[in-house]
């Protein structure tokens, strides 16, 4: 995820302090509160071009990494070891070089393996304010008289469940960040992550497992509200259950026989009451661990 949205989450959500940030960034710390204090989204990097000492040994070091991962943790072979036999082989790099490539590639196998199926669940039990979910659907109204097609946005919290839902005309971003505004309002606040499928606005490209080409105009409202969005793997809508469902009950609920008023304001504000009470209403018979609606920023 983006580097300033991480370092804003650790600093003014989980409170860390500048020094640790510098400790795993390895940004100065001048670095760091240039960036808390920059209104931009993203830290832009000009980096030039340079070969690296390291290019000409990288298949050989990743061949090394491989065989490695393989062996068992008192057998394999530290970053310095590797460094070493590199040097052996005629490298003329500084081991640092090595460890931070060595950092990179066990990174990316281990997203490889939690995003690969084995040992990967989904949680259905979440702590207070952990987490959100959220997905659209295409339902109908009748607003000044003429039945009108609407792009309904579902926002529900995955501990209690509570949830606001609010239609507009249009799936822009203009229409999604206004929906995460007033779900924060009504909700009490911002869970720490939100879980997503891959829609146009948030995700501009699919890779590999979990890895997605974030939309910048996204990155910034998460960024913005502290966030760490997910996104579910594609045509897998059981990662957020909670909300297919909430689209499936609100349509009973909300959309049956469908809402006649004079304008989309009249019956946004209609739909906000009701979903208040309703879940409201659930909570009543709900343990009392359950009840907690919101222990989000």
């Amino acid at each position: 995820m983006a580097l300033l949205s991480v370092i804003r989450r650790w600093h003014f959500r989980e409170g860390m302090p500048i020094r640790e940030i510098e400790r795993r960034t390895g940004l100065s710390r001048n670095t760091i509160r240039k960036y808390l204090r920059a209104d931009t989204v993203e830290p832009k990097f000009r980096v030039p071009v340079r070969p690296s000492k390291l290019d000409a040994f990288a298949q050989k070091l990743s061949d090394w990494l491989r065989v490695e991962a393989g062996k068992s943790r008192k057998q394999r072979r530290t970053a310095k070891q590797m460094h070493a036999d590199l040097v052996v082989l005629g490298y003329e790099g500084s081991y640092e070089r090595v460890a931070a490539f060595v950092r990179v590639w066990k990174g990316d196998r281990q997203r490889e393996h939690q995003t690969s199926g084995r040992g990967t669940f989904v949680p259905l039990v979440f702590e207070p304010g952990e987490a959100f979910q959220f997905d659209w659907s295409e339902d109908w109204a009748i607003l000044g008289g003429e039945r009108t097609k609407l792009q309904v946005a579902h926002t529900k919290l995955s501990h209690s469940r509570a949830f606001i839902v609010r239609a507009y005309p249009l799936q822009t971003h203009e229409m999604l960040f206004d929906a995460m505004t007033q779900a924060f309002r009504v909700l009490g606040g911002v869970p720490r992550r939100g879980i997503f499928d891959n829609m146009k606005t948030a995700v501009d490209r699919i890779g590999s497992g979990k890895a997605r080409q974030v939309n910048a105009r996204f990155a910034a409202m998460a960024s913005h509200y502290l966030f760490e969005p997910e996104f579910c793997n594609p045509a897998s809508g059981w990662e957020k259950g909670q909300i297919e469902k909430n689209v499936q009950d609100a349509r009973r609920r909300l959309w049956q026989p469908l809402p006649n008023f004079a304008n989309l304001d009249g019956l946004n504000a209609w739909v906000e009451e009701r979903c208040i009470a309703q879940w409201s209403a659930d909570r009543a018979w709900q343990p009392s661990w359950q009840r907690c609606r919101c222990a989000c920023r």
